[in-house]
């Protein structure tokens, strides 16, 4: 959980939307930051000793700061208040290098992005590296309302310079976002169709992708897509450390192994950024996470040890 850590410090605190503020993020001595692709995210460490992951909104072009604009949610696990309530300009935080599970296709002949709510962090930063590069896309964003919409200035100007690229969707005015139409004439050659937002439009937007080719689809959950698999008696062996560990009723592969002593990276507890990866060697994992595509998951060979189980009664891990 030490490795790739920076320290940096909180350069400005932006109004976004209702309930969104983004928090801009530079070196102290303005040293240039490690590059990153649109679609990537950064571990926060905050001080109370909670880490939450959260999507790069900035340009990638941009080496000397990371924005993550970040939803106020009154009924999560804590993180997203202390960052309202709590953070302010000037402190100093630990934050872990880009990771990228969601990467953009910039061979794409056509790009369609699809975003709901804070949903759009990640898609922002893939709209302004393909308007970077001069490719054909086009964006659909859903919120509430207007006042819920963030980086609605920036979006309201880049639809005007480019008519038929940017739709904007406020159920308030317009009755639920319906995504199949956009869809529903299947796949073209060459068009990869991006989706982040709540699980009802992940579900409906996998429901209406079905018989897509898998490799032209891709989606991005930011709350845990599935609970966790909590399986009591299950034998683990570390194979590295020479350890086997049996887990205890209520626990998870990953509280097994930190009470175990062995040190393993791990960010959101839920599956959805991929810090607790690890290979499997021997068993049959049960895959909860948000992170894998069906077919990595069909290979069983690594797992998200903070929500995944097992299917056998025994594991084998890499570590």
């Amino acid at each position: 959980m030490t490795q790739g850590i920076l320290s940096l410090r909180v350069n400005a605190i932006r109004h976004e939307a209702q309930g969104i503020l983004s928090f801009e993020f530079v070196d102290p001595s303005s040293h240039s930051l490690p590059a990153f692709q649109a679609g990537a995210h950064i571990d926060v460490h905050l001080p109370n000793g909670e880490v939450r992951c959260y999507s790069l909104c900035n340009s990638s072009e941009e080496t000397h700061r990371y924005v993550v604009a970040v939803a106020r949610d009154a009924h999560g696990r804590g993180g997203s208040a202390y960052m309202h309530d709590t953070l302010r300009v000037g402190h100093t935080l630990r934050i872990g290098r880009p990771r990228q599970h969601f990467p953009l296709r910039e061979d794409a002949t056509q790009t369609v992005l699809i975003a709901g709510g804070i949903g759009i962090t990640p898609i922002w930063s893939m709209v302004q590296r393909l308007q970077q590069l001069g490719h054909d896309w086009s964006l659909h964003y859903a919120t509430r309302s207007r006042a819920h919409a963030a980086f609605l200035a920036e979006l309201t100007a880049l639809g005007h310079a480019h008519p038929g690229r940017v739709h904007l969707h406020f159920d308030q005015e317009q009755g639920l976002f319906d995504l199949a139409p956009l869809l529903r004439n299947g796949a073209k050659s060459g068009t990869h169709v991006y989706c982040c937002g709540p699980r009802p439009m992940l579900a409906s937007f996998e429901l209406v992708t079905s018989d897509w080719p898998p490799e032209q689809v891709h989606l991005e959950y930011f709350q845990a897509q599935d609970v966790p698999a909590l399986v009591q008696g299950l034998e683990v062996e570390l194979h590295r450390a020479g350890k086997t560990l049996v887990v205890a009723e209520g626990q998870s592969v990953l509280d097994a192994v930190l009470d175990a002593g062995v040190d393993v990276a791990f960010s959101c507890m839920a599956g959805i950024c991929g810090s607790c990866e690890v290979t499997v060697l021997a068993g049959e994992p049960d895959h909860r996470d948000s992170v894998l595509s069906e077919q990595q998951k069909a290979t069983n060979k690594t797992m998200m040890i903070c929500c995944s189980g097992a299917k056998s009664a025994r594991l084998v891990l890499d570590l």
